[in-house]
């Protein structure tokens, strides 16, 4: 649930606010400046205590800094305020369920019926609110059967999504049906999001698939669709990691990551340092000591503190 969840998060910058202290907040909570934000925020509340917007972008404040508790607090502020709003309780709802997934298991049982309850009161209130739809999707496939989990309630809430979002319906279809170890009902459905959406997204769902299946030649050929349409550096190296990875394509691997060198920039995110160390794995599959301990160093040298470098190196070195 961790990684839609993250979702409840993103401040709405759209709009204008009354205040110039919540205009300087929503700035450093843009430019990811949260402790600073929290200050601000924690000093305009002492004056407008029963600010909403505050109170709301507090909370936002405290969830980007994965301080749950004081998250949870803000979040139950505004449900008791304006109970009517889908919204609040999606956040509160979400708030507590990161909190649940921050201690242990047997704790968070004790979270379980508050997340769903807010979930299922965000869902009825909005009707068209799609990510307590993914929430509600998430939550039933990941509870055990013993506390409320059910993949039926998993694919009623996929089927309302779909209805609100084709591309939503079928990539939560994906994910229940890989969560359950499906993977060609997965397939079909990821396909199926690719084929009306086409995002980015959609073809990283089937790739990760393809991967965790064991089907490296299909993830190569799915990047490559991807690539095909978005015309994305960071792809050549995701094509050069399976290769590498998986011992297979190599040329075609050694090949892209020349090419995601060659036009890296910072957005591409993933630093050269890995792509170098790709490349020393495809030297090393080949036989190539000389060239594989080049690119390993070449990788050691950018980022020395990765560990995963210094044991390829140690690999290397045993050619």
């Amino acid at each position: 649930m961790k990684h839609l969840l993250i979702f409840i998060f993103l401040v709405p910058f759209i709009g204008f606010s009354q205040s110039p202290s919540l205009d300087v907040a929503k700035e450093l909570l843009h430019k990811k400046k949260y402790s600073q934000a929290e200050e601000t925020l924690k000093a305009y509340l002492i004056e407008s205590p029963n600010d909403i917007e505050g109170i709301e972008l507090l909370g936002d404040a405290y969830g980007q800094q994965e301080q749950w508790d004081d998250a949870i607090k803000c979040y139950e502020k505004l449900v008791e305020k304006q109970p009517n709003v889908a919204n609040y309780h999606y956040k509160y709802g979400g708030a507590l369920g990161m909190k649940a997934l921050s201690i242990s298991k047997l704790r968070a049982v004790a979270f379980i019926g508050d997340i769903k309850s807010a979930f299922l009161k965000a869902a009825e209130l909005d009707p068209k609110h799609i990510n307590t739809r993914w929430a509600l999707v998430e939550l039933y496939m990941q509870l055990p059967g013993i506390v409320g989990g059910s993949k039926s309630k998993s694919i009623k809430y996929a089927e309302e999504l779909e209805a609100l979002s084709k591309v939503d319906g079928y990539l939560a279809k994906g994910y229940i049906y890989e969560y359950d170890n499906e993977p060609e009902l997965a397939e079909k459905y990821y396909k199926q999001a690719i084929r009306i959406g086409g995002s980015l997204t959609c073809f990283d769902k089937l790739t990760n698939l393809y991967e965790s299946q064991k089907q490296p030649d299909k993830a190569i050929a799915n990047i490559e669709e991807a690539q095909g349409v978005h015309k994305r550096n960071a792809l050549h190296y995701q094509i050069g990691k399976v290769a590498a990875e998986y011992n297979i394509q190599l040329s075609k691997g050694e090949q892209c990551l020349q090419i995601y060198i060659q036009n890296y920039s910072a957005a591409d995110g993933v630093p050269k340092a890995w792509a170098h160390y790709r490349l020393a794995q495809i030297q090393k599959h080949k036989g190539v000591k000389t060239e594989a301990l080049k690119y390993i160093d070449l990788a050691i040298a950018a980022l020395p503190e990765i560990e995963v470098f210094q044991k390829e190196k140690t690999d290397i070195l045993k050619l």
